[in-house]
This record gives structure tokens, C-alpha cells and sequence, in this order.
């Protein structure tokens, strides 16, 4: 298993000689996401659209934006730490990052880094439901596991119940196939309509 170097803190340049240039949006983004690809299972699992004028509007965002909103998923990240004793916490990151529309997915986390890093497109959720993916992101996390059986199903309903979500509604184990595909997708989410729309910053 692989460890999270510590100079992967976000926006961290790791050199006083590259201060001045991380001091600019546009550089600050591309770098912040050049070192989130590092991170990723695969590096182009973090996608930026074609188009250069977009490209350069997301990075400028994040670059002036990154930090508050990284800073909200960790307020996330904690509540969910919350819910369990110190000694069953597990060590884990958490960051958010535009992911390729391959993937089909609005969240993912690395189980094979040590600390696990939870990867959450946040153009993709509503605002008002990233405290919800990420608990089904905490729960792989937690349990260094994709999957969504008996075990994922104990995890997220103790998450759920501790934040005051709606707990899975399961027939059965979770081990069933109707139980896991409604736990592929809990808690419930409402995706927006365009989420690169959010990274650049457009209203």
C-alpha cells in the first residue's frame, strides 16, 4: 500500500521558490490538480473539458475557490469521524475534483493509499447533498472495500443514523441484488445538470 507523501497537502507548493507563481489562480488550480491526478487510481480519472477557454476558467476557480470548498468537505469528512471512537477511526483524505464523465460516478476514494483519499466532484452535486455522498464515500473508505454487502450496509446506516440521514431501507442483508443497487446509491443525491458549469463559476 502506497503512502500519501505529506507535500500532497493541498495547494502546498513545498517550495518558498514557487510561491509567487502559486500566488496566481490559474497556476495555483493546475497545480492543485496536477497534484490531485497523483493522487487518483488513475491519473485521468481527474478530467478537465477540451476546450482551452474552459480549462483555464476551472483552474482559475479553483485556484480562488479550492480551499473553501476543500474546507467544507472536511467539515463533512469530520462529521462522519464523529460518529465512530477514536480508535475505530480510520486515517483519510478528502478533495474535491472535476472526474472524468467516463466514470459515471460523482465521488470515489483510493483504498490503496494510506491515508484512503476521497475523491468528490462537487459539480456534480447539489450543495445541499455533499454531506450525503460523502457518508457513501466514508463508508468504502472506512471499510477499504468497493463493495456494497453486509458490511457497507452496517457502516452507512451507523453514519446515517449518527448525522440524522434516512438509513438504507434494505429487504434483506444488503448481499442481495436489489439491496445493492439501492445502496450504489445512498444516501440519495440530486445531481445538477451541468457540472462543469459549476467549475467554471458560472452562475
Amino acid at each position: 500500500m502506497s503512502r500519501v507523501p505529506e507535500s500532497t497537502d493541498v495547494f502546498s507548493s513545498g517550495a518558498e521558490s514557487v510561491s509567487a507563481a502559486i500566488a496566481d489562480p490559474f497556476v495555483r488550480g493546475s497545480d492543485y490538480l496536477n497534484r490531485v491526478r497523483q493522487l487518483a487510481l488513475d491519473p485521468s480519472d481527474i478530467e478537465l473539458p477540451e476546450d482551452i477557454n474552459d480549462r483555464i476558467r476551472i483552474c482559475t476557480w479553483i485556484g480562488e475557490h479550492g480551499d473553501a470548498v476543500n474546507a467544507e468537505l472536511q467539515s463533512c469528512l469530520d462529521a462522519c469521524h464523529q460518529c465512530f471512537g477514536g480508535d475505530r477511526r480510520r486515517p483519510m483524505r478528502i478533495l474535491a475534483a472535476p472526474l472524468a464523465e467516463r466514470l459515471g460516478v460523482d465521488a470515489l476514494c483510493n483504498i490503496h493509499l494510506d491515508p484512503v483519499v476521497i475523491f468528490v466532484d462537487v459539480g456534480r452535486i447539489d450543495p445541499a447533498d455533499w454531506l450525503s455522498v460523502v457518508v457513501h464515500e466514508y463508508a468504502h473508505a472506512h471499510l477499504k472495500s468497493p463493495g456494497h454487502g453486509r458490511s457497507f450496509l452496517e457502516v452507512v446506516t451507523h453514519l446515517c443514523l449518527g448525522l440524522g440521514l434516512p438509513p438504507p431501507t434494505v429487504e434483506g442483508t444488503g448481499d442481495a441484488p436489489d439491496d445493492e443497487k439501492l445502496l450504489r446509491h445512498w444516501p440519495h443525491c440530486q445531481s445538477t445538470r451541468d457540472p462543469q458549469r459549476w467549475w467554471r463559476g458560472s452562475p
